[in-house]
C-alpha cells in the first residue's frame, strides 16, 4: 500500500484484535464496520453519539467537582473523627514528604480526570456546532495521550479496600463525595466502553472535515 502524504494515514485503520490493516469507508448511521480477518468491530458511525457524549460529559464533571468538593468519609476511632476527601489526601502525602506519590496522585486522579471530561465536552460541543477542524483534531491526539492515565477507577478500589480494613476498628460514614465519586467512574467506564476514539474521529471526518469542503 503506497501512501502519497502523512495526511492519508486518516484514511487507514488499525483491527485492535489480529492488527490487520483496513481502509476506512463512509457508514451509513448506525452501522458499524467488522475486521475482515477475525470480524472484530473496528468503529461505528452513530449521529446521535455527539448528543450523548456531551450529555455524559457535562454530567461528568458535575459529579467530579463534586467528588473534590465534599467528604468521601468520616472516620471515628476512639470518639475522634476526622473528614477525609480527595484534595486533603493528596496535600497529606506533600505534608507527610512523599512528594513524587503526590504528584502522581494529583495527576492521576485530579487533574488527567478532570482534562479527559473536559476535552470531552469541548469536542462534543465543536462537533455538534460543526466547527473546528484543526482544533478537534488536536483534541482528539491529547484526548489518546492522556485517556490511558486517567485512574479514578482505581482510586475508588483502593478506598474500597481501605474502608473493609477499617470496619472492624472504626466507625465509617460515607460522605456525599464518594458517591458521586462512584457515579462518576461508572460515566468514565460507559464513555471508554461505548465511545472509542476512531469512532470519535470517524465522527469529526464525516461532520467538520466534509462540511468544510462542501
Amino acid at each position: 500500500m503506497k501512501l502519497e502524504n502523512e495526511d492519508a494515514l486518516d484514511n487507514l485503520i488499525l483491527c485492535e484484535q489480529c492488527f490487520t490493516l483496513h481502509e476506512a469507508l463512509p457508514l451509513k448511521d448506525g452501522t458499524k464496520a467488522c475486521c475482515s480477518s477475525c470480524g472484530a468491530v473496528l468503529y461505528r458511525y452513530d449521529s446521535k453519539l455527539i448528543d450523548h457524549g456531551l450529555a455524559l460529559s457535562i454530567t461528568g464533571l458535575v459529579f467530579f467537582l463534586l467528588a473534590n468538593v465534599f467528604p468521601l468519609v468520616q472516620i471515628e476511632i476512639l470518639g475522634h473523627g476526622q473528614f477525609i476527601t480527595v484534595p486533603k489526601t493528596i496535600f497529606s502525602l506533600f505534608e507527610y514528604g512523599f512528594y513524587f506519590v503526590g504528584v502522581l496522585c494529583t495527576f492521576l486522579i485530579f487533574i488527567f480526570p478532570f482534562m479527559v471530561f473536559t476535552i470531552n465536552m469541548l469536542l462534543f460541543t465543536l462537533l455538534k456546532m460543526k466547527r473546528g477542524k484543526n482544533l478537534t483534531k488536536e483534541l482528539l491526539v491529547l484526548l489518546a495521550h492522556i485517556k490511558p492515565w486517567s485512574m479514578t477507577d482505581i482510586f475508588l478500589i483502593s478506598i474500597l479496600v481501605a474502608l473493609v480494613k477499617l470496619i472492624g476498628y472504626a466507625q465509617i460514614h460515607i460522605g456525599i463525595a464518594f458517591w458521586a465519586l462512584m457515579v462518576f467512574v461508572l460515566i468514565d467506564l460507559y464513555i471508554v466502553k461505548r465511545m472509542h476514539l476512531f469512532d470519535l474521529w470517524m465522527l469529526r471526518k464525516r461532520i467538520v472535515c466534509d462540511e468544510d469542503t462542501k
